[in-house]
């Protein structure tokens, strides 16, 4: 009679029960291990974070549980670029592409829980209870294959930060999300900016203050909603509004009056907005240092341990890599686990992640770095942006690195982005660019009224 395999899961996020599900249904006997219940997950605590998938995330996703969602989903965005600061503040350039895939928004805590339900369902098993690293040594001594799934806090710290691979020591953006009710997602809603109304995410860049995220969004209990994320750039004006949040309603209010006085062609939407009073926590402030760990550690004891999901990899969400890193990590790691015969060693652990490093945790980070604007990816910016205002094969080629970050990695020079530009737009570069003027003014104009 062959034995089961066991694996034990330290943390019942978007991770921990992907892994879970996925090893479960490969034949492993599996526990997971959370310092909070189930109710208290899914009702007591905020999200992590917006979590969509853009496009090919969704195909791995498959693999761990089936599309349980028809809410929340997009076809494209929306972009706006604003320039200066002060009375030289003005509009520079706008896109509206659609992905040429689908995005999914869903509540992690809705994802999460769903995962979990089925796990338990198929007979897993779930332990409320806290693991330090002593209690971890006990649990990976018990089980063929340990992996720590708790984020950038709890047991992270037991993983190395990897120097070579991580080029942040602080947060590139100050963090506040926020789901709101009140807008439905139909046609109407910010037509203005995209024919495809709520069909389209909003993303407003602010060149002196960072970002911000508008999107349909699928709420664990309001259903359709619009979740948002400021990404304030520490410097900027942005950021001390976010200090004066301690509530939903506090976010509300931050979110409200920086649509009124950067992007006031919004406001009238946003001002129709509220908060979801049945779920007091569905807003989150904060900050992320992103941050590559060696993903393998050995406890006291000398077994091996793998970190998953933000415990390897936590990137800033302001290019949306988080979540759709995770569980294509984890898709993999499953397949991985399903067909080795043998020890999960601490080298068949490192192994896999160089092959997870290779596939998308690299491109994942890299790409994130380009849409916080690092100084290495100046010249892609400089001309993408531009190209992308002007022809709407560079717009949607842009947004398609939110689902396959890969190909910039092949963009190293000036060169290489000008040849791409011309690949993309099928004429030169040089002749893209020359159409480009900034903006003066955005085209549409906020209605006057909103579909509610």
């Amino acid at each position: 009679m062959t034995t089961r395999r066991s694996a034990a899961i330290i943390g019942a996020g978007l991770a921990g029960t992907s892994a879970g599900l996925g090893l479960l249904d490969a034949g492993f006997d599996v526990t997971i291990y959370s310092d909070r219940d189930r109710e208290t997950l899914r009702d007591k605590v905020p999200p992590t974070g917006v979590g969509v998938y853009f496009g090919r995330s969704q195909e791995w996703d498959a693999e761990i549980i089936e599309d349980l969602y028809e809410v929340g989903k997009t076809t494209g965005m929306s972009v706006r670029l604003y320039g200066g600061a002060g009375e030289d503040r003005a509009p520079v350039l706008e896109y509206d592409p659609d992905y040429g895939y689908i995005a999914a928004a869903v509540d992690l805590r809705l994802r999460a829980d769903d995962r979990l339900g089925r796990f338990l369902d198929r007979g897993g098993r779930f332990e409320v209870t806290t693991v330090d690293v002593d209690h971890l040594d006990e649990i990976a001594a018990a089980a063929d294959l340990t992996l720590v799934a708790t984020g950038k806090g709890g047991l992270s710290s037991l993983f190395p930060v990897d120097e070579s691979r991580t080029h942040y020591r602080e947060p590139q953006r100050r963090l506040l999300q926020v789901t709101l009710t009140g807008v439905d997602h139909g046609p109407d809603v910010f037509s203005y900016r995209s024919p495809a109304g709520a069909g389209h995410s909003l993303y407003n860049l602010d060149s002196e203050n960072g970002e911000l995220f508008v999107g349909p969004f699928l709420h664990k209990d309001a259903g359709a909603t619009w979740s948002f994320i400021v990404f304030a750039k520490p410097s900027g004006a942005w950021a001390s509004r976010i200090d004066d949040v301690h509530d939903a309603v506090t976010a509300r209010r931050a979110i409200a009056g920086i649509f009124g006085e950067f992007f006031p062609e919004d406001a009238p939407v946003i001002d129709r907005l509220q908060v979801i009073e049945s779920d007091p926590v569905s807003w989150l402030k904060g900050a992320v240092t992103p941050t590559v760990r060696q993903a393998v550690a050995t406890t006291k004891s000398g077994h091996p341990v793998a970190a998953i999901g933000d415990t390897a990899i936590a990137v800033d969400p302001v290019a949306g890599q988080g979540a759709q890193n995770t569980v294509i990590q984890i898709a993999e790691l499953v397949k991985a686990a399903r067909a080795h015969d043998g020890e999960f060693s601490a080298d068949w652990l490192a192994e896999e992640f160089e092959k997870h490093w290779q596939r998308r945790g690299q491109a994942a980070v890299e790409v994130t770095r380009l849409f916080l604007g690092d100084p290495d990816y100046a010249t892609h910016l400089e001309l993408s942006f531009p190209a992308a205002a002007v022809d709407p094969n560079v717009a949607q080629a842009l947004l398609g690195l939110l689902s396959d970050p890969n190909p910039l990695l092949g963009l190293r020079t000036r060169e290489d982005v000008e040849n791409f530009i011309t690949a993309v737009a099928g004429e030169p570069y040089d002749q893209v660019l020359a159409r480009f003027a900034p903006a003066g003014q955005f085209s549409g104009a906020a209605p006057a009224t909103v579909t509610v």
